[in-house]
């Protein structure tokens, strides 16, 4: 599996779709009737904090020139918030021990996200690990409030049915506009021509614009 493949499964084309059926398999297979408010809250959470120390970075250059830091990675903390919740759903008719197999799967899968934006030169190291615990820190905290849900198992048919669209998704390979769409707004909230950049980092914004960084 390439590097570009694994980052995919941090990508929002492929996380909010399949966040959003992580939430009605909830209310399905869940005895717990609010664990998909609850749910929904965690990842809205996460991608609110992301898109914040983006914004902040972007609109008024708010980041940390030492650590090479202008904003959490999205991937990684999506892919750390939303994997590991859901290996838990789809294991919750094994035992526990199955379970916690599948939630540190879950755990693993979001670490070699984070090690993709690295190697793609996407993220710096402050960024993808602060990320990595954002993200680990919400899924922990969902999945610690949920100790005491009971989960019913899946049939073959049912996992194929949920796993579709997302294995449909990963097929394609289409990535979100993100960046781009919080760097358009971060101009309309700030007020500037040009969003800051990496390079701005530690100099007085200039109106010209600059060459691009590696990483964005």
């Amino acid at each position: 599996m390439s590097w570009r493949t694994l980052t995919y499964f941090g990508d929002s084309m492929l996380l909010i779709p399949t966040a959003a059926i992580i939430a009605l398999l909830l209310l399905w297979k869940s005895d717990n009737r609010r664990a998909a408010g609850y749910w929904v809250a965690v990842f809205g959470l996460t991608g609110l904090i992301v898109s914040l120390s983006k914004l902040a970075f972007m609109g008024w250059g708010i980041g940390n020139q030492r650590l090479d830091f202008t904003g959490f990675s999205g991937h990684t903390a999506m892919a750390a918030t939303l994997w590991p919740v859901m290996f838990w759903l789809v294991g919750g008719g094994f035992s526990a021990a199955v379970r916690g197999s599948l939630i540190a799967l879950g755990y693993a899968l979001a670490v070699l996200v984070g090690v993709s934006r690295l190697t793609l030169n996407a993220h710096s190291d402050s960024e993808v690990l602060a990320g990595l615990l954002l993200g680990l820190v919400l899924s922990s905290a969902f999945l610690l409030s949920q100790r005491h849900t009971r989960l019913r198992s899946f049939t073959l048919v049912q996992l194929a049915a949920a796993m579709l669209l997302p294995l449909l998704l990963v097929s394609q390979g289409k990535t979100a506009k993100t960046q781009y769409l919080l760097q358009q707004l971060s101009l309309q909230v700030s007020g500037r021509d040009r969003p800051w950049k990496r390079t701005d980092m530690g100099q007085a914004a200039r109106p010209e614009a600059d060459a691009a960084p590696a990483r964005q």
